[in-house]
């Protein structure tokens, strides 16, 4: 039947199709009655009329049949309403992506992230980012990197908030040095001092991220750089983890400063490591798909956010 509908289409004139005309033509269909249809049109039964004949004779096709008093689609029709139901839902969208430039309160933001992201820095930065965008609907997921890259690959996401990303040809991607501190039991006699390095470490049990992370093998280097063994502990996937344990009294770890900074004051003192250690933070974005100006003024909020725990900007005084 598909291609009976083409040749329709092909018969009329596309240029005599007026929007007014779906509107009657689809509310017809829907209420089985002109008079009712005008009603849920805001029209009168005359005009409703008029437009439902004027499309009739632009398609030339019978439209409807009478049953019990109602008006029944054709076969044709049905097909016909399934390409006018598209068109609306084009049109719809339309709105919806004309709203989002000119205001950027309405749509459907898509993040995925680094699980410390999604109970950290990103709950509070959202609901400050939603209070003055009603309309906006969130989907935030958290996952592992490699999870979060085949999102943004799939088109899935708006934007991914990870680590570790290496490259693809089919994300683009912009990288944040973060800094790194190293975090002690409050009480533990370093944390007096100013800044702490592999030596200063050498016989503390330490507390690091998985041994294939890139961030690992770097600080591994700082220690063997330094002369010094690094006394391996515990081997976490998140800096958040190691701050927590660190919280409660065990070991010693260099994490990312966002990370620490998300627990101060639960038992756990920050002092500055050297040498700097950078922790590469990457958002990545889909090379192809759509390009929501919504997504970028989240990741300008996010960005900025970040300004404090920047490793290639000036530091904050140390609290």
């Amino acid at each position: 039947m598909r291609w009976r509908i083409v040749l329709l289409l092909k018969a009329a004139n596309p240029l005599k199709f007026k929007l007014r005309q779906l509107e009657a033509f689809q509310a017809v269909a829907r209420t089985g009655s002109v008079t009712r249809a005008a009603e849920s049109l805001g029209i009168s039964q005359p005009a409703a009329s008029r437009l439902l004949s004027d499309f009739s004779k632009t398609v030339a096709v019978d439209l409807f049949t009478r049953k019990d008093g109602l008006l029944i689609p054709t076969s044709e029709a049905r097909y016909l309403l399934s390409e006018v139901g598209r068109v609306f839902d084009s049109l719809n969208h339309l709105e919806e992506l004309n709203r989002d430039l000119t205001e950027r309160t309405a749509g459907h933001l898509r993040i995925a992230c680094l699980p410390g992201f999604a109970t950290a820095l990103l709950p509070k930065l959202l609901a400050g980012f939603l209070e003055h965008r009603p309309g906006v609907r969130l989907t935030l997921e958290p996952d592992r990197p490699e999870r979060i890259l085949e999102w943004i690959i799939g088109e899935q996401y708006d934007c991914g908030i990870t680590d570790g990303f290496a490259a693809h040809p089919a994300v683009e991607n912009i990288d944040l040095p973060i800094r790194t501190v190293c975090v002690l039991p409050q009480d533990d006699p370093l944390a007096e001092q100013d800044v702490i390095t592999p030596r200063d470490l050498q016989h503390r049990k330490i507390i690091h991220t998985r041994r294939d992370s890139p961030f690992f093998r770097k600080l591994h280097k700082s220690f063997s750089e330094a002369g010094v063994e690094l006394n391996s502990w515990i081997e976490v996937r998140q800096f958040s983890t190691a701050c927590i344990m660190v919280g409660q009294g065990q070991g010693a770890s260099v994490v990312s400063a966002l990370d620490a900074e998300q627990f101060r004051g639960q038992g756990i003192a920050i002092v500055p490591f050297a040498p700097d250690l950078p922790h590469r933070l990457s958002i990545l974005r889909p090379v192809s798909g759509s390009r929501s100006l919504l997504a970028l003024d989240f990741l300008d909020a996010f960005t900025d956010s970040l300004a404090p725990f920047r490793a290639d900007l000036d530091p904050p005084p140390r609290v």
